[in-house]
């Protein structure tokens, strides 16, 4: 027998441990079926399972249940990224603790202590998705620092590097001064800083009194300054093109040249170009062939190209001396308060600087070109579809990717400096050697390049090095391409654009055929999640208090194509109160003698509400595996929400209680199978989205009705019922009953109709169809509408409440059953209240100083709240239409 309480905490590890000990996540164990492949995407070794995993894995691990019932070869492939930055930064927190640097212990010690920290606590995130039910094939668990994947790296290097498609170059770069590396854009996050815009005057060369106004945020990078650029258009500064400015503090004689990137309309229209130290400015001086002048070195410190004055002063110190210098000299116009956005890094928090160094670069143009053909061609198909242009926009307007950084964990660029400085690209120091024993005639000492690969890189090749590649395994040859990739929009460009260009690269093919980028997980309020905000959602927390089915289906539930999650706790719990209720409904069926009966056949039923409950079943499980089929998780979660709560429990099981005590056995037991085969098809639906409930029902129930099921739920077939069992005159009928007794209800309730009051009801004005179907019915509609009668009468006496259904009319005689005229005063003083309030709301919305003050999302509050007021006049209103007059 069921326990009385469904308890999540009890069943979880119990299950999760019994399929993967079973082997039941493992892929190769249907050999001839059809493979159905999802790559991870792999979250950080250091990292700790968020609410933005909990959704992504969510949804995959919903997608891969799904092909699993439906016979697929599934291979849900897991792994960890190695985190070059996160991790290394991990390591050398414990070694400070300690009083130690990285480099009191060396490179090759300081590699073998992170290696040591991995094995001892790099699987947190990995036991942590298990809580949440991922059913990943963990036999096959990767990490992009495993020998063969570190393989697969060094041999698409070599490969580009030979094909010309990998170089070094000087470019500016994300530089960060704390950490003193190279980092990609996605580790810089933008912070809003109450700062200054400082107005330079330049002294025309040659002039005694002409200058030029320049404007900045940056004082002290003026020193490196190698140009002032105008508008070709602007007048005002036409007959100055091509002269020369002596830039202040340094002497140093720098052009005036015309370019579109000064706006005109902007400030004086003049603005003063550093190419070493801004990413716009560095394209103007590529343009104009401009020097580069660095003056920073890696610490953020003034270079030795700058005067000797401000040489080794850290970069804030020499923004102070820089203007306290020029306010000297005269020639600081003004200083303005300004609002300017500053880019940090994400993981020192220091300010990061475009910054002039040398470093190794992928062709990502010419990479980019095929995987820009296989998206327009339909390869590759964006889910939603407006992503495409995120993509292209990207895509088409692609840079040199800076593939290196200054780290020592990673993997460790596969380059060898001779003697003279050339270099020698190969897959190992020994190819390496031979490659230089060519060019000098003898063996020379070669020092291997010290920067390691950017961990976008490895992640490049993740969909194919995980299935063995470059050896040739069966798994490349199976499981490549892989069907759909559920992944985030923010690393479109970052990762899914860079698997695209890698796997057409090294495979010939696309890496995914589908695409899903998923919501962002937000508040209940809207807002993004951050700790500084004090709003972040733990999801271990959410699986401790609500279980892991609840968290699921709620993000499943929530998870609208192109719609953000606000994510309330009060969603997660009704959510658990869903899987109480069906706990309960399998529940009162066992108490009730329903046992599965395995010979059950579901066209043999005869009685109305069973074949009207087996064919919303089919309705249901169509519209669940067409939605899932579409990525449209929260039309495939309300579809079996709405059958199981209303259709199953609220409705069919009380349609059916009658017949559990009643005396006509056969009955009975037609009952029984019926309602224990449609729980069995509702577990089935239900379990890609709640795997625990599902699978100890499952397991229990079997019990119970002493059958030995052919397998764990996980592995059941997906039901896929013909629509021969829908009668649709059936469905009419008892869909015509429901509605029925719902629009009772309502007026009831609406009426203030005591509970234990039965009341009498008159069907007038429909045709014989109805009456045959109230006849037919009377005994439920009598039970559970609460009615003393029911009889169908053309007369309506006085004091009567009416409701269309359908071509009749529901009278419902209420005089000396309630007050008429207290109940008109009641509900006319509930819609005078919500009058006043939707005044009070359009008063706020109408106040331009609360529109210009209020945050976003209070503002849409009040809207919300004007809507909902609304709804409830309206409501209230068509109650005071139906009340009856005394008369």
């Amino acid at each position: 027998m069921l326990d009385k309480t469904f308890r999540p905490d009890e069943v979880e590890q119990k299950h999760y441990e019994r399929w993967e000990s079973n082997g039941a996540f493992k892929c190769g164990q249907r050999p001839s079926a059809e493979p159905f492949t999802i790559v991870i995407p792999p979250p950080n070794v250091t990292g700790s399972l968020h609410v933005g995993h909990a959704l992504d894995n969510t949804l995959q691990d919903i997608l891969i249940r799904f092909a699993r019932m439906r016979g697929c070869d599934t291979l849900w492939q897991p792994g960890t990224d190695h985190a070059g930055i996160a991790t290394q930064m991990l390591v050398e927190r414990q070694l400070a603790e300690e009083g130690l640097s990285r480099h009191d212990l060396g490179r090759d010690t300081f590699i073998e202590r992170v290696w040591d920290w991995k094995a001892q606590s790099g699987g947190t995130i990995t036991q942590q998705l298990r809580r949440l039910g991922a059913s990943c094939d963990w036999s096959r668990e990767r990490f992009t620092m495993d020998d063969g994947l570190s393989q697969a790296v060094r041999k698409v290097f070599v490969d580009l590097y030979k094909k010309g498609l990998i170089y070094k170059d000087k470019r500016l770069v994300n530089w960060d001064c704390e950490l003193r590396t190279a980092i990609s854009d996605l580790e810089v996050e933008q912070r809003e800083i109450h700062g200054h815009m400082w107005h330079f005057k330049y002294p025309i060369e040659g002039e005694d009194k002409l200058f030029i106004t320049v404007a900045t945020t940056r004082p002290e990078t003026m020193l490196g300054d190698t140009a002032v650029a105008v508008h070709p258009d602007d007048p005002r500064y036409a007959d100055l093109v091509g002269r020369y400015v002596v830039l202040p503090l340094v002497g140093r004689r720098i052009p005036i040249v015309a370019d579109a990137y000064s706006d005109s309309e902007k400030g004086t229209g003049a603005v003063k170009i550093t190419p070493a130290h801004d990413f716009n400015d560095f394209e103007v001086g590529r343009r104009h062939d401009l020097p580069l002048v660095n003056v920073l070195d890696d610490q953020g410190r003034m270079s030795d190209e700058v005067p000797e004055i401000y040489r080794g002063l850290d970069r804030s110190e020499a923004r102070k001396k820089v203007v306290t210098d020029l306010e000297a000299a005269g020639l600081v116009v003004a200083i303005e308060d300004h609002v300017l956005q500053v880019p940090y890094g994400d993981r020192s928090g220091s300010v990061i600087e475009p910054w002039l160094t040398d470093q190794w670069y992928a062709d990502a143009q010419t990479l980019a070109k095929p995987a820009i053909e296989a998206v327009e061609s339909g390869k590759t198909k964006f889910i939603p579809a407006n992503w495409e242009k995120t993509y292209f926009q990207w895509m088409r307007n692609i840079q040199p990717w800076c593939i290196s950084r200054q780290l020592w964990w990673g993997h460790q660029i596969p380059a060898w400096y001779g003697p003279d400085g050339d270099v020698f690209v190969a897959e190992n120091e020994q190819d390496a050697r031979a490659e230089a024993a060519l060019k000098y005639g003898n063996e020379v000492v070669l020092i291997r390049d010290p920067d390691v690969l950017d961990t976008w890189f490895s992640s490049a090749l993740w969909p194919f090095s995980t299935l063995g590649w470059p050896d040739e395994t069966p798994g490349v040859g199976r499981y490549y391409p892989t069907n759909v990739l559920v992944t985030g929009f923010d690393i479109i460009f970052f990762w899914v654009a860079r698997m695209m260009m890698m796997g057409l690269h090294c495979m010939g093919g696309v890496p995914f055929r589908e695409v899903y980028i998923h919501a962002l997980v937000r508040d209940a309020s809207g807002q993004k999640m951050s700790k500084s905000r004090g709003n972040v959602m733990d999801p271990l927390v959410l699986i401790d208090k609500f279980g892991a089915d609840a968290l699921r289906f709620t993000l499943a539930a929530m998870e609208a194509q192109g719609r953000d999650i606000k994510l309330d706790e009060s969603r997660i719990e009704g959510y658990r109160n869903f899987a109480t209720k069906l706990w309960n409904a399998a529940r009162f069926c066992e108490m009730n003698g329903c046992r599965r009966d395995p010979t059950f056949d579901p066209a043999s039923c005869e009685r109305a509400v069973d074949k009207w409950i087996v064919g919303k079943l089919v309705e249901t499980q169509h519209a669940v595996t067409k939605a899932l089929e579409a990525f449209r998780y929260n039309e495939a979660a309300n579809a079996i929400y709405q059958f199981t709560w209303g259709t199953f429990c609220d409705w069919y099981v009380e349609f059916i209680k009658p017949y559990f005590g009643g005396e006509d056995g056969a009955e009975k037991t037609r009952t029984q199978n019926t309602a224990a085969w449609v729980i069995d098809q509702i577990l089935s639906l239900l379990h890609p989205f709640m795997p625990f409930v599902t699978e100890e029902l499952w397991e229990r129930l079997a019990e119970s009705s002493a059958i030995e099921r052919e397998s764990m739920l996980i592995l059941a077939p997906w039901p896929e019922h013909s629509d021969s069992l829908i009668d649709p005159k059936i469905v009419a009928e008892v869909d015509w009953l429901m509605e029925l007794i719902s629009k009772i209800r309502e007026v009831r309730s609406e009426m203030n109709v005591p509970a234990a009051a039965k009341i009498p009801m008159l069907l007038t004005g429909g045709d014989a169809q109805s009456a045959r179907r109230l006849n037919s019915h009377l005994d439920v509609l009598l039970r559970l509408a609460r009615l003393e009668s029911a009889n169908v009468d053309g007369t309506v006496p006085a004091g009567s409440a009416q409701i269309v259904h359908g071509n009749a009319t529901i009278v419902l005689p209420l005089a000396g059953v309630i007050d008429l005229d207290q109940e008109k005063a009641r509900l006319s003083k509930a819609r005078g209240k919500i009058e006043d309030e939707i005044g009070k709301i359009d008063k706020k919305l109408a106040n331009e100083n609360f529109l210009a003050k209020a945050p976003p999302q209070v503002i849409e509050e009040q809207r919300v709240r004007r809507i909902d007021a609304e709804a409830a006049i309206a409501k209230l209103s068509e109650a005071l239409d139906r009340l009856p007059t005394n008369g």
